[in-house]
């Protein structure tokens, strides 16, 4: 919600330069970047702190992210415990067909659970750099964002009182679902959106992983995924109608799903054990232009959502967070607003490069599975392209890593 003025009621107020809206890894980011430059901030979080630490989520971040992380001081215990991933399997039409994109590269790719690198995160940002949070905050409101002096209010959780932050800017990490979107006014900003007109069944097995590296099924009962979480937590995803209910899918149901979409030649069954998670994923996309409104600067999904069909979500959020950490950086330490100034162009040349990849990979994923002829023998030469062409390998490869942008 964005007003003009903070509620009657509230306390005195604090005073900050800076205040992050949202403590997931783009909002977490931003504050370590300013805390490590001795600009003040504070950080605003509706959850708790253990909730944030245990929620599951993305896994897959890019090498140039984690080369960002690294840079900041921010990814060593990533760095200890995170897989290294050199390659990916897709199956389709009873094959199993590796494909090697590190041999092709150079590059990799890295297997850290968000949750995980919330966990660095927060601890870096709250218990080593002596940075200002709130956990549990209710009822956040934005205010004068269209001035040179806005300012946050939120309901204590302690004290229920309303507390009033003035502050230069505000960063919008708060997600999909946020307030700091919503308080972008009508007419200010485009959102483009794009629905895909598929769901996924988000599974986590409480199962050791069948395979050692991702794998695709594209099968015409509908795509599966396999992805490794820990030796004893795989992700598995299946494609279903958007908005099923996960209680149409039972315990034998999906491992005979997951059996069949995932089955190739020469591959061995799955390792099959609990279903520990169990949601269904609407396909779809939007993005917010600008990502900025007067002194309020969104970043993650608060600006723009990518759905899992590419695992790109998290890495776009720290391509923001590293971008806007910096100019708000610049900005107060050296006076120069450039960074601010292009901030919404330079993350938005890359948003729209991995939108393009997503859409085009969904085909890849879906095309076999829709019920179309037509779509389906495109779907078999795409692949069939990837395996057989050394330039459309490598073209793949660099989307998939993220290697084909230098926004």
């Amino acid at each position: 919600m964005t007003s003009t003025s903070p509620h009657t009621n509230s306390g005195a107020p604090q005073r900050f330069p800076v205040v992050v809206v949202g403590a997931g890894p783009a909002g977490l980011t931003v504050g370590n970047i300013l805390r490590a430059a001795s600009v003040d901030c504070l950080v605003l979080e509706t959850e708790t702190r253990a909730f944030i630490e245990q929620r599951p989520r993305a896994g897959v971040i890019e090498e140039w992210a984690v080369r960002g992380l690294e840079r900041r001081g921010l990814a060593d215990t990533l760095l200890e415990r995170a897989q290294r991933h050199t390659e990916c399997e897709f199956r389709f039409a009873g094959e199993r067909h590796r494909f090697e994109y590190f041999e092709l590269t150079g590059r990799h790719h890295w297997v850290y659970p968000q949750q995980f690198l919330v966990t660095d995160l927060v601890r870096e940002y709250a218990d080593v750099r002596g940075g200002a949070i709130r956990f549990g905050v209710r009822d956040v409101e934005l205010h004068d964002l269209d001035t040179d002096h806005p300012s946050v209010s939120y309901v204590c959780p302690d004290t229920g009182r309303r507390e009033v932050v003035r502050c230069d800017f505000v960063a919008g990490c708060d997600g999909a679902r946020g307030v700091t979107r919503a308080a972008v006014p009508a007419g200010r900003a485009r959102v483009s959106r794009g629905d895909y007109g598929v769901g996924w069944l988000a599974l986590l097995a409480e199962a050791p992983p069948s395979a050692d590296c991702v794998v695709f099924g594209v099968h015409p009962n509908g795509f599966a995924g396999h992805m490794q979480r820990s030796a004893e937590v795989t992700r598995y995803y299946l494609e279903c109608p958007p908005g099923d209910d996960p209680e149409n899918w039972s315990h034998d149901r999906v491992w005979t799903e997951l059996q069949l979409r995932l089955g190739a030649h020469g591959a061995p069954p799955l390792t099959e054990g609990r279903l520990i998670e169990k949601r269904v994923l609407d396909m779809h996309n939007y993005v917010v232009e600008p990502m900025v409104y007067g002194r309020l600067f969104l970043a993650g999904d608060a600006a723009h959502l990518t759905a899992p069909i590419a695992a790109k979500g998290m890495n776009l959020a720290l391509h923001d967070a590293f971008l806007l950490g910096d100019a708000i950086v610049a900005y107060v330490t050296k006076g120069d607003g450039s960074g601010l100034d292009g901030y919404s162009p330079a993350c938005l040349d890359r948003v729209w490069d991995y939108q393009e990849f997503s859409h085009w990979l969904s085909e890849v994923y879906h095309g076999a599975s829709s019920g179309d002829p037509y779509r389906a023998g495109t779907t078999l030469a795409r692949l069939r392209r990837i395996f057989g062409s050394p330039k459309a390998a490598m073209a793949f490869a660099e989307q998939y890593l993220g290697l084909n942008t230098d926004g």
